[in-house]
């Protein structure tokens, strides 16, 4: 059987990551894209713990720490360096949780890649605030359980569409991924490799404690998010839509029965997150008919 994704690791065990957790996975599979000669910068999250504290790490690339809101400005600022050296051979990847991008990170964000900054910016989206507590984030579904979302308020909005908030600045690349799907996963890092100029890549990694569900069960959910269409699967690049998978008819309720964040929603919510997701799902498909060519 062909290999589709590259063997070399570099990523090590003794990670802090709790069992099943996503975002280890997707570290994994985004290195094994891009290779050695990259270099991570991370803001606060999940991964500044699950790295290893100093002087230990589980990564056999160099890492770059830096504060909360400063992910993508500090990888431009590398970048700049790298210039500055005659180093073009480089990958730079701000790597982020959804807090730091959807929320405290966008504004740095929005002026990387509104200068179109060399860089890649990876958002790991586990839809909350999960290293500090499991607070809502921008990227909370509606309905979702979290330690700052009062049950059945259903006042809460509904997850920001950050993809189409990255496209909108007219960078030459995004995508979306998911740890269920490795080799899309790691293709479209790779694709985005040969592309100068901002790269945008939203990967779905879900968080047991945070959803509430077994940690056995992370790719059978990662995989269910996609089939429901819930976090569906394209890429755009240069305002072209490509959808990567396209599932058939299954149903969001089926999704929410197995995370324990869900429990509490009532039939007639779950109808209304499904006819959004329908017409959400239906929106993706028109534009790809509409961008082609």
């Amino acid at each position: 059987m062909r290999l589709t994704i590259p063997e070399e690791e570099l990523m090590t065990s003794g990670h802090k990551g709790c069992q099943g957790c996503a975002a280890t996975l997707a570290m994994r599979y985004a290195l094994k894209a891009l290779g050695d000669e990259t270099i991570v910068v991370i803001p606060a999250c999940c991964w500044t713990v699950l790295e290893g504290e100093f002087p230990y790490t589980c990564m056999r690339v160099p890492l770059l720490h830096t504060a909360f809101e400063t992910a993508a400005s500090a990888a431009a600022g590398v970048r700049a360096a790298l210039k500055v050296k005659g180093r073009d051979d480089v990958n730079v990847m701000a790597w982020a949780g959804d807090g730091g991008t959807f929320d405290i990170g966008i504004q740095a964000l929005s002026g990387a890649v509104e200068r179109n900054d060399d860089f890649f910016y990876v958002c790991y989206d586990n839809e909350g605030y999960m290293n500090t507590g499991i607070q809502r984030s921008s990227s909370t579904p509606f309905g979702a359980w979290t330690t700052t979302t009062p049950i059945e308020s259903y006042e809460s909005g509904h997850k920001k569409n950050i993809m189409e908030i990255m496209v909108a600045h007219d960078i030459p690349y995004a995508a979306t991924a998911c740890v269920a799907y490795p080799e899309d996963l790691v293709k479209k890092m790779q694709k985005a490799k040969n592309i100068r100029g901002s790269k945008f890549i939203h990967i779905l990694a879900p968080c047991s404690p945070g959803w509430r569900f077994p940690t056995s069960q992370t790719i059978n959910i990662a995989r269910l998010a996609v089939e429901t269409c819930v976090f569906p699967l394209y890429e755009v690049e240069n305002g072209k839509y490509t959808i990567s998978r396209k599932p058939k008819k299954r149903f969001v309720k089926e999704y929410f029965e197995v995370q324990g964040r869900f429990k509490h929603l009532p039939d007639e919510i779950i109808e209304q997150i499904q006819t959004r997701t329908d017409k959400a799902w239906e929106k993706l498909l028109k534009k790809e008919e509409d961008t082609k060519g």
